[in-house]
């Protein structure tokens, strides 16, 4: 006959296994998903062989979730309480590594971060180091980026750079292992220490998805106590009404993208000018079937028309970041035709 295991014979990552497999199928799931792969694996390891667990102890690990969820009133995540959690178990060197892969740059790799790095700002960084570590970061980014990176370098630098990287050959493992660890360690953990979005920014992207009534508060209040916060965050916005900067290519994938109930609605409470633009996008067929469904649509709710365009301006900046249409920021780039 099995031994049955007793509460207080249970690990950490039994305690966490009897919970997945005490809750339902979906929540498991959902808290499958937001683990990383390695706990995954720690996770299901532990399930699999875990036997048979003893009444008494299933109530006691389901209690004890509930009571530390309870008594913190909830759980608030940040980097500050991530940290202090991951010092309670691991070393201070990988609890450093692990917040500078969360707080850096997106990308799984080094290499992959340091292609979501500015130009200017790697430039800045690379300026300093020795033209053939320059040559091999270059040689490991994306051609695209690795272009940006040397036009923003000193001339002379650029071109020593360029003369390393046509004589280099394969890179060494320990060469490239040493390369990446002075990244790690001095550039992305500095990067993450010091980077900051400019905060009129983000309050720009948080107006952006606030509805027109609110919006209109918050910039009313707003002018009154800083006028000139308030013009920084409207310039900076990207509202319906800037859909106008995106050519005919944007306007057809955006139309490609959104379908037509969505549009119908999001032109019911457009400007004439912003219309013109979608209907001379689309074929006369499909402008005049759209024209058609409108009417057909009578009186929509103003929440209704907010909600779609701003369905249609989310659209559009998620194609923009995709690289598949072109969003105007305000300034003047110069047009070869």
């Amino acid at each position: 006959m099995s031994e049955v295991m007793q509460y207080e014979d249970l690990s950490g990552s039994e305690k966490a296994a009897i919970l997945m497999l005490a809750i339902n199928e979906d929540q498991a799931a959902a808290l499958f998903s937001r683990l990383e792969i390695d706990e995954v694996r720690e996770v299901s390891q532990t399930m699999s062989v875990l036997g048979k667990i003893d009444n008494v102890a299933v109530e006691k690990v389901l209690s004890d979730f509930n009571d530390k969820l309870s008594s913190s009133g909830g759980v608030i995540g940040g980097f500050d309480t991530t940290e202090k959690l991951l010092t309670r178990f691991l070393d201070n060197d990988r609890v450093e590594m692990i917040m500078e892969e969360i707080r850096g740059p997106a990308g799984r790799t080094v290499w992959d971060k340091l292609g979501n790095v500015n130009e200017n700002v790697l430039a800045s960084y690379l300026k300093n180091e020795y033209p053939q570590t320059v040559a091999v970061v270059l040689s490991r980014i994306e051609p695209a980026h690795a272009a940006r990176v040397l036009g923003s370098l000193p001339d002379d630098f650029a071109v020593e750079v360029v003369m390393r990287m046509l004589r280099m050959e394969v890179v060494q493992k320990d060469i490239l292992a040493d390369v990446e660890k002075t990244l790690r360690a001095e550039f992305m953990s500095n990067l993450a220490r010091t980077i900051r979005r400019d905060n009129h920014e983000v309050m720009a992207e948080i107006f952006n998805y606030f509805d027109r009534a609110t919006e209109n508060r918050f910039i009313t209040t707003l002018e009154e106590r800083n006028k000139e916060s308030a013009d920084r965050i409207k310039a900076l916005m990207f509202t319906f009404e800037d859909l106008v900067k995106l050519d005919g290519s944007g306007i057809q994938t955006l139309l490609r993208n959104a379908g037509n109930d969505r549009i119908g609605i999001a032109l019911k409470g457009a400007t004439d000018k912003v219309k013109e633009l979608f209907f001379s996008n689309m074929s006369e067929r499909a402008a005049k079937i759209l024209r058609e469904d409108m009417e057909s649509m009578g009186p929509v709710r103003m929440r209704d028309v907010e909600e779609a365009q701003q369905f249609l301006v989310n659209m559009a900046k998620e194609l923009a970041a995709s690289g598949e249409i072109f969003l105007a920021d305000g300034k003047e780039d110069e047009l070869v035709y």
